[in-house]
C-alpha cells in the first residue's frame, strides 16, 4: 500500500477488491508498526475510535449507489488544533487543553466529512501551532512528545504541521491537513518530501481552528502528490457563515481540472534570488530544477527579486503577538467548564504550575509578550497590519508579477533537516514562506530533490487566489521531475557514506 495514491484506492474500492473498513484498517496497522513501534514516528497523537464504524457505514453507502465523491472512504488525518466534534480531543498538543471535546466541527472538517473521507486520528504538532517560544523545538508538545523525520530519526521534522507531514510522507493515511501562519505547511512538507498547499487567506474557512493569528492562518492539504493534494483542497473548501473571509466564494469545487501536463509551457516564472544562498546544495538542486522548468517550455525572468522581506520581520511579528493575544481568547472563552484555561494568561498560569512537564526543553516567551499587547484598536496594532500588506503585497508579491509579467514565482523552499536540538531548540530552515503568509497569499511546495538522503522542495507561489495557477505548474513540474521516494525510517544521515564522497 505504499505511495497508493487516491485514486487508486478508489480504483480498488470500486471494484470489489477492498473496501472503506479495510482500507482504514491497513492504515491503523500500519500506524500500529511504524508510528507507535518499530522506528516510532510518533506523528500521530491520536487515533478516531469511530474510524471503522464510519468505514463501515461508508461500504454500506457504496454498495447502495450513494457515493459522496472523490474522497468516499479515504482515511485522511487532520492536525489537532482543528476541531472535531466526536470522541477526538483538539489541543494544539497542549496539557492545557487534554480532554478538551469540541462543541462542533471546524468547518473544513465538515466538508471533508461530507465529502466522504475517514477522519482517521488527529496529528501532533508543534506545541500551539511553534507560537509558545523562541526556542521552541519543531514536531514536539506536552500532550505528544517529539514527533520523528521518517527520512532519518534525529532530524527534525519542522513544524508546525510535523505529523501531518510525517504522516503522509509514511503512508499512514491517504492525506493530511495542516495548518500555518508562516511556514507551518511549507516547511515540514519540503522537509519530508511531500507536497503542501498553504491557499489564500478565507479559501479554506478558519473557524473551529486554534488560532495563531487571523490575518494569516490559513488550513491546507499535504499529500504525497500534487493531484492528491488538489483532491483533498477542493473538499476542503467552502462559504462558511462562521468566517467572513470565505464570503468572496473564490474556491473550485474541482481543481483536479487544473492538473495539466503541458502546464509550464509558455509560463512566465520569476525567480526569487534572495531565497537563494543559504544552502550550496540546495542551491545545486533547485538550479537544476530551474534547467527542468525551462526544458518544459517556461521562460524564466532570473533574477526576479521580492523586495521587503527583511522590512516586513518585526512588523510581521507584531501583530501576530496582538492577534494570537485576542484571537485565542475569543477561542478558549468559548471553551466548556471541563477545560481548565479560557484565557491566554490563564495558558500562562498552566504553564508555569506544570513547567515540569510542560516547559521541559523551553518556555513561553511569545505567549508573554503576546500577553503585554492591548487591543486590536490600538494604533500600533493597525500600522503594524497596514505595513505587512502594504510591504508584502502592494510592494512585495503583487509589485513583482506586475513589474516582470509573471504567472508566479518560485524560490527553494528551505534546507534540508537539521538535527533535533533541546538545548538549542530550532536553528532555522533558510525558508521561502513568508511574502505569501504575510499576503495571504497561496504557496506550494512540491519535492525537489535530496541532499544526502533529506529531501528539499522548490516553492510555486503566486497572487491571491491563483491556485489554479499554480497547481498547473506544480503539476507539470512533479510530472516530469517526479523527485520524491519514500522514506527509509533510517536512524541518522549515514555519514560513512559521506566521507567517502
Amino acid at each position: 500500500m505504499e505511495e497508493w495514491t487516491i485514486s487508486e484506492m478508489q480504483a480498488k474500492m470500486q471494484s470489489g477488491e477492498m473496501g472503506a473498513r479495510q482500507l482504514a484498517e491497513k492504515y491503523l496497522d500500519r500506524i500500529e508498526g511504524l508510528d507507535r513501534n518499530g522506528p516510532m514516528l510518533n506523528s500521530i497523537i491520536e487515533l478516531n475510535p469511530d474510524a471503522l464504524a464510519i468505514s463501515e457505514e461508508l461500504d454500506e453507502e457504496r454498495a447502495q449507489g450513494q457515493l459522496h465523491g472523490p474522497l468516499h472512504g479515504i482515511p485522511i488525518i487532520i492536525k489537532d488544533n482543528i476541531d472535531t466534534a466526536d470522541r477526538m480531543t483538539t489541543t494544539a498538543g497542549s496539557l492545557a487543553l487534554e480532554g478538551s471535546i469540541a462543541a462542533q466541527d471546524a468547518f473544513l472538517v465538515t466538508r471533508l466529512r461530507e465529502a466522504g473521507a475517514v477522519i482517521l486520528g488527529k496529528a501532533n504538532l508543534s506545541e500551539w501551532a511553534n507560537f509558545r517560544s523562541t526556542h521552541s523545538v519543531s514536531g514536539w508538545s506536552s500532550r505528544g512528545g517529539q514527533t520523528l523525520n521518517p527520512y532519518a530519526l534525529d532530524r527534525s521534522p519542522c513544524g508546525s504541521s510535523s505529523g501531518s507531514a510525517v504522516a503522509v510522507a509514511a503512508n499512514l493515511c491517504a492525506g493530511a491537513v495542516g495548518t500555518e501562519t508562516d511556514g507551518s505547511i511549507i516547511c515540514p512538507s519540503q522537509t519530508n518530501g511531500i507536497v503542501g498547499i498553504k491557499p489564500t487567506l478565507g479559501l479554506v474557512s478558519r473557524s473551529g481552528v486554534i488560532p495563531i493569528a487571523h490575518s494569516q492562518d490559513s488550513a491546507g492539504p499535504m499529500a504525497r502528490t500534487v493531484t492528491d493534494a488538489a483532491i483533498l483542497l477542493a473538499a476542503m473548501t467552502g462559504i462558511d457563515p462562521r468566517d467572513q473571509a470565505t464570503s468572496a466564494g473564490l474556491a473550485y469545487t474541482d481543481y483536479t481540472q487544473f492538473l495539466v501536463k503541458e502546464g509550464l509551457k509558455g509560463a512566465r516564472i520569476g525567480v526569487a534570488r534572495n531565497y537563494f544562498g543559504t544552502h550550496p546544495l540546495v542551491d545545486k538542486i533547485i538550479e537544476n530544477c530551474l534547467e527542468a522548468i525551462k526544458a518544459l517550455g517556461a521562460e524564466l525572468i532570473d533574477p526576479a527579486n521580492i523586495k521587503n522581506t527583511i522590512k516586513m520581520e518585526k512588523t510581521e511579528l507584531d501583530v501576530l503577538f496582538y492577534e494570537f493575544k485576542n484571537d485565542l481568547n475569543i477561542y478558549l472563552s468559548n471553551l466548556g467548564h471541563d477545560v481548565p484555561v479560557h484565557s491566554l494568561d490563564e495558558v500562562i498560569a498552566f504553564n508555569e504550575r506544570y513547567q515540569s512537564k510542560i516547559m521541559t526543553f523551553f518556555g513561553q516567551e511569545r505567549m508573554l509578550k503576546a500577553q503585554e499587547k492591548g487591543p486590536l484598536t490600538e494604533k500600533a496594532y493597525l500600522k503594524a497590519l497596514d505595513t505587512n500588506h502594504r510591504l508584502s503585497r502592494d510592494e512585495g508579491i503583487d509589485a513583482t508579477l506586475k513589474k516582470y509579467n509573471l504567472d508566479a514565482i518560485v524560490a527553494p523552499s528551505g534546507n534540508p533537516a537539521w538535527l533535533v536540538d533541546y538545548i538549542n531548540g530550532d536553528c532555522g530552515s533558510g525558508g521561502s514562506s513568508s511574502p505569501a503568509a504575510v499576503a495571504g497569499y497561496p504557496n506550494i511546495t512540491v519535492p525537489a530533490g535530496f541532499v544526502h538522503g533529506l529531501p528539499v522542495g522548490i516553492s510555486f507561489f503566486g497572487k491571491a487566489y491563483s491556485e489554479p495557477v499554480l497547481i498547473r505548474l506544480a503539476f507539470a513540474f512533479e510530472q516530469a521531475v517526479q523527485a520524491r521516494w519514500p522514506p527509509q525510517f533510517q536512524p541518522s544521515v549515514d555519514l560513512s557514506q559521506l566521507l567517502k564522497q
